[in-house]
Order: structure tokens, then C-alpha cells, then sequence
């Protein structure tokens, strides 16, 4: 099969509430969607680069970049007998993978709308229900955060994670214990903290997080390693984690307990499986991160959390939290016992609004293959 066309299209959308994290504030999410086609078929995939680097070193304009000039005219020229060949074909390039997982998932979709089957078949997940929390950032006050969480609860999440950053960490996480007893509840630093704060987060143990989430240096692995041997909350790896490799490796110096796992930080879908094979090897469990994706990233996270080894809930979230503005016909629902189904339709399983995707989107590319010469045929 060779890819016919690509369009990519540039959206901007107001957040429903602003998102605080250690290492921003984001009151809106701009994100690259990659539309692929070939052979009457279609296929949709999200990029998650923030707006600002400070997640990774990838933005929504080095995501367009990457994809027009690199990533997409190598694929145009070549013949993809299974999605897995996207990997394949695009190894070569270091990083850029959050690029290369827009155009690499879409790819997937588009072989399972091709066999008519859903995209979870086809990665070979075993989950028609996914488990599903809930994350929450830094929020005005202690009150404020303990209000948020009830609502979240009432919502049916099995699980809260709860977004810290020096000054906002130990007291945080005592209150919730204090309001909710036997809650299920996790800390994420985003790389806020060094080893010389061993000390906070011994006394965090003493509250019984389920684990805590990336607390230092977002390449790091020894420092974890290090501070997992001093503390009982299980340290989970989340920006640290590019690859399988790294899981392994990440799990043999035991720097890591549980491993958060995003495709677009891994690269595409293929790479989140490999993270996902290597740590059930090592009956490490795995969860599916979020990066407050649109309604295509959503559903492709639905699709991925139902291979067997996300054993614990992730931040898989209902539509309805994100965006006033939709861009799939089927928004996804949180069910009462905080799951949510997995679509059982081909591909991603949801309708795409391509006419209000069109309509908002501040830039639009076509590609299509070169009829003569080398170069890739674009239409701005």
C-alpha cells in the first residue's frame, strides 16, 4: 500500500478550565492532525506536542516542520505493507517522535479501516472496558483541589492523580488522605524535584500514595534508581521512558516500579507497544498517560489501554473535561463504575468531524506523491 494523500491541519482550542502543571500553565492546546488516505480508505491521527517546550523539546510548529520537510516525504515514497512499516521506515531519525507518532498512528487507523476491524484488534488489545482516571492540576487552594476531587469522584474515576510542585506537595498530599481515607490517589512532579528533597517524599509515604509520577529530571534514570531505594511509594516513569530499551533498563537498576506510557512520547503506537511487551516481561505494569488530547489523541488511547498489561487505571478521561468544542461525533463517556468502552467499529471506531475540523483550522498542508523527480508534491 502507498499513502495517496496527506492533509494536516492546525487547531487551536480553548481548554474548558486552565491545566497547571510544575512546568506550565495551558489554557488552550494546539495540536496537528495528520489525515492519511489511500485506496478509498481513510486514517486520523493527533499530535501531543504542548504549545511551549517544556514537556519535550517538540512544539506544534516543529511537529508541522518535521512532517513536511522529513517525516512525510519518506513515507509518500514508500510501499507500507503493515503499519508497523511507519517505524520501520522513519528509524533513522532521532527524536522528533511525537512527529513522527502523528502521522504514525494515522497510518495504523487507516490498516484497520482497511480490514474492517478496530484499531484495538488490530494492536491486539484484549479489553472491551479500559479503566479510567482521572488527573488533576494545581489548583488555587487546598480546598479548591479537595471540592475538584469530589466532583472527579462523582464522576466515577477509579483513580485521582494529582499534579505537585515544590511548595505544592506534602501538605497536598496529607489533606487528601485526611478527606478520603482509602482513596486511591497518585502525586506527578514532572521533574520538579532533585534527591536532595528524599525528605519530602519519605514523608509522603507516610500518606500512602499509590506512587509517584516522574519526580526528577525528566532524562534521568540513576537519581530515580537512588531514591527509590529510600522511599515505599513506587516511583513511576514517565518522561524518562523514549523507548523499550529505556523501560528495560529502567526496571533493571530499579528506578521504576510502574511506567506511564504515552505514544506520542514513544514515537507511535508500534514503540508504546514494544515499552508495553518489555515491562510485562518484567511483570512491571503500565498505565496510559494523557496529554489533554482532542477527541482522535483520545481514541487512540482507548485503543492502546486495552492491551492486557495496562493493568491500572490511566488518565483516559471523559471528552466533556477538555473542550467546549468537539471534533469526533462520539465523545467518550466515563461509565458509572469508572470505565469506558472501547469503540468496536473499524479503525479508531469514532466519526471524525472533517467539516469542523476544516472549518476551524488555522493551517492546512496537503501532500500527495511526486509524479516525477524526488521531491513530494505540496499544496498549502
Amino acid at each position: 500500500m502507498r499513502l495517496e494523500r496527506v492533509e494536516l491541519f492546525v487547531l487551536r482550542l480553548p481548554l474548558r478550565r486552565a491545566y497547571e502543571t510544575s512546568g506550565s500553565r495551558e489554557t488552550h492546546q494546539t495540536r496537528v492532525l495528520c489525515r492519511v488516505e489511500s485506496e478509498g480508505a481513510v486514517g486520523w491521527g493527533e499530535s501531543v506536542a504542548p504549545e511551549l517546550p517544556w514537556y519535550s523539546g517538540e512544539t506544534p510548529r516543529t511537529v508541522l516542520y518535521a512532517l513536511e520537510e522529513i517525516i512525510l516525504p519518506q513515507l509518500l515514497a514508500a510501499e507500507l505493507a503493515a503499519p508497523e512499516d511507519v517505524d520501520r521506515e522513519l528509524a533513522w531519525i532521532r527524536d522528533h517522535r511525537m512527529a513522527k507518532a502523528t502521522v504514525e498512528m494515522a497510518v495504523w487507523d487507516l490498516f484497520a479501516q482497511r480490514r474492517g476491524q478496530p484499531l484495538a484488534a488490530l494492536l491486539g488489545g484484549t479489553r472491551e472496558r479500559i479503566l479510567c482516571g482521572v488527573a488533576i492540576g494545581i489548583q488555587p487552594s487546598i480546598p479548591a483541589l479537595l471540592d475538584t476531587i469530589r466532583r472527579e469522584l462523582a464522576g466515577g474515576y477509579q483513580r485521582v492523580k494529582v499534579k505537585i510542585k515544590p511548595g505544592w506537595d506534602a501538605d497536598v498530599a496529607e489533606a487528601i488522605r485526611a478527606a478520603f481515607g482509602d482513596l486511591a490517589f497518585m502525586l506527578d512532579a514532572n521533574s520538579a524535584y532533585s534527591l536532595a528533597d528524599v525528605g519530602l517524599f519519605q514523608r509522603i509515604d507516610e500518606v500512602a500514595p499509590t506512587m509517584i509520577e516522574q519526580p526528577l529530571a525528566h532524562d534521568d534514570l540513576v537519581d530515580h534508581a537512588a531514591l527509590q531505594r529510600q522511599i515505599k511509594t513506587a516511583v513511576c516513569l514517565d518522561e524518562s521512558i523514549h523507548s523499550a530499551d529505556d523501560a528495560r533498563k529502567a526496571i533493571g537498576i530499579g528506578a521504576t516500579r510502574v511506567v506511564n506510557i504515552k505514544a506520542g512520547r514513544v514515537g507511535g503506537l508500534a514503540a508504546a507497544k514494544r515499552v508495553h511487551d518489555a515491562c510485562a516481561a518484567r511483570d512491571v505494569p503500565v498505565w496510559c498517560g494523557g496529554m489533554l488530547e482532542m477527541g482522535i489523541g483520545r481514541a487512540h488511547n482507548v485503543h492502546l489501554a486495552s492491551l492486557p498489561n495496562f493493568r491500572l487505571p490511566g488518565d483516559v478521561s471523559a471528552s466533556a473535561r477538555y473542550f467546549e468544542t468537539e471534533i469526533i461525533g462520539e465523545p467518550f463517556t466515563v461509565e458509572p463504575d469508572g470505565t469506558m468502552r472501547v469503540p468496536t467499529k473499524p479503525g479508531i471506531g469514532v466519526t471524525v468531524l472533517e467539516d469542523t475540523i476544516r472549518r476551524l483550522a488555522t493551517v492546512r498542508k496537503e501532500l500527495r506523491p511526486a509524479r516525477t523527480g524526488s521531491d513530494t508534491a505540496r499544496h498549502g
